[in-house]
């Protein structure tokens, strides 16, 4: 099940997950050859109803293989089929100049490695080593999101994988932390050339040095001395970086009440009152902040500066546990269970100091009138304008599902993802191949877009223990 170097020309059989999971994915195998068994086209056709992402998927990888079998005749199939990606209108990296193979006889391993029982595992197993048995000069691969299928092939002596393609990095600890600390002597190495000036409040230098090229825009930059300097990337040019010394949201100001109680807190809310970023993402573990802040700069930039017109919140409706069933109601009163994390950050937010009745009918407008909680299963189509989106538990969704989302984004509306990519609740989604590393990671490089991973638990000594222990 590792994934280790294989030299030469290899035959990759895949199972019905991964075109489930990505219906390009017999497009992405470069020179290497696919071979699909009869049992994975079966278990496609019986997948494909429904308006569920799987079965959408379902329905695309069979369209994939329509568009490759046009004009193919028995013959070609049998020769195997050049898989052409610009047949089905893809442009992908990498194009694959590899064959697919079909299924086209029953075969029989020998009786010692056969495995008896009729399941479509065992057929996508008994296949496999009828075909390592057909080609034992050639590396053989099973390719699967199944982790006991890969168990199972590997006891039986089959090389199996995981599918990589969709993983955006190699290791979790890779991804972009949306932050730097500025070693020790910085400004005597990165300022001879060094200008400042002020413009409307805010402090802005120019710098050239080594670290420049390090940087991504928008990353924020700090010092841990005694003057805490703290600065954001406002632009990367010619070899030189702007930066501006952020807002300290930590004593002096606030937003909707709330102040910053850490470094990386201040930080987000920086990135999240900033009128210029249009995509902020923010991953933390549980009791960092990320719902409260986010749903503050919200209120604040709704309602006090009339930058956005409501403040949309949505999330993938995934069960910890068991699932309840149907809920009853509107859309939105289907959702309300889904959006505790809303509801508790609210309490928080819009109550009232003297509980009288002005408190509460703020409380009651923003309830009702300004903040509305919607479905994803009917974002398709759809266009926000001037919008404040809020997506939680962003880990739980694919990369396909995340670029649905954020293609819906009109003039004027910022979106801001929410995630602990420590916890995954969706089928065959990892921390590497989730649509929320996804995203951070293809951002970075976007002067409109922000991202801050929150490390420290503000929300008590009980939390913050249980993180730890537990």
């Amino acid at each position: 099940m590792s994934r280790k170097r294989i030299s030469g020309k290899r035959l990759f059989i895949l199972d019905t997950n991964v075109l489930m999971h990505d219906p390009t994915a017999i497009f992405r195998f470069k020179e290497h050859d696919v071979y699909l068994p009869m049992v994975v086209l079966e278990e496609l056709d019986r997948g494909k109803k429904g308006l569920s992402e799987v079965a959408r998927n379902a329905r695309q990888a069979s369209r994939f293989l329509d568009d490759l079998l046009r004009d193919i005749d028995r013959d070609g199939i049998h020769h195997g089929i050049a898989l052409k990606p610009a047949i089905s209108g893809l442009n992908l990296e990498g194009a694959a100049t590899g064959k697919l193979w079909f299924q086209t006889e029953l075969g029989h391993p020998p009786p010692a490695t056969s495995l008896l029982s009729e399941t479509p595992d065992n057929d996508i197993l008994n296949t496999a080593l009828e075909q390592q048995q057909r080609h034992p000069d050639r590396p053989v691969t099973l390719v699967s999101k199944d982790i006991n299928l890969r168990i199972k092939a590997t006891i039986l002596g089959i090389h199996a994988e995981d599918y990589y393609s969709d993983q955006v990095l190699e290791d979790v600890e890779l991804l972009y932390s949306g932050s730097a600390e500025l070693p020790t002597g910085f400004w005597e190495s990165h300022g001879k050339e060094m200008e400042s000036w002020q413009e409307e409040g805010h402090t802005y230098y120019r710098i050239t040095g080594p670290l420049v090229k390090e940087w991504y825009p928008n990353i924020c930059l700090y010092m841990t001395d005694e003057q805490a300097f703290r600065a954001r990337v406002v632009s990367l040019e010619n070899g030189h970086a702007i930066i501006e010394v952020l807002t300290d949201y930590t004593e002096h100001n606030s937003v909707w009440g709330i102040h910053a109680r850490n470094r990386e807190q201040d930080f987000a809310l920086n990135l999240l009152m900033n009128p210029d970023l249009d995509f902020v993402s923010l991953v933390g573990t549980a009791g960092t902040g990320k719902t409260l802040l986010t749903l503050a700069a919200g209120l604040a930039q709704t309602l006090d500066e009339n930058r956005y017109t409501e403040i949309i919140m949505t999330r993938v409706t995934v069960p910890v546990g068991e699932d309840i069933g149907f809920l009853p109601g509107t859309e939105e009163e289907k959702m309300t269970p889904w959006m505790g994390a809303l509801m508790d950050n609210l309490e928080v937010l819009t109550k009232p100091d003297d509980g009288g009745s002005w408190g509460q009918a703020v409380t009651n407008e923003l309830l009702q009138n300004r903040i509305k909680v919607r479905s994803l299963n009917f974002m398709r189509g759809r266009t926000f304008l001037n919008k404040y989106l809020i997506i939680d538990e962003a880990q739980n969704l694919t990369a396909k599902q995340m670029k649905t989302l954020i293609t819906r984004a009109g003039p004027g509306t910022k979106i801001v993802c929410l995630g602990n990519i420590a916890q995954i609740d969706t089928p065959y989604l990892t921390e590497t191949s989730s649509g929320l590393t996804y995203v951070v990671d293809r951002f970075k490089h976007w002067q409109h877009s922000g991202h801050i991973t929150l490390t420290r638990g503000e929300r008590s000594r009980l939390a913050d223990f249980a993180s730890e222990a537990l």
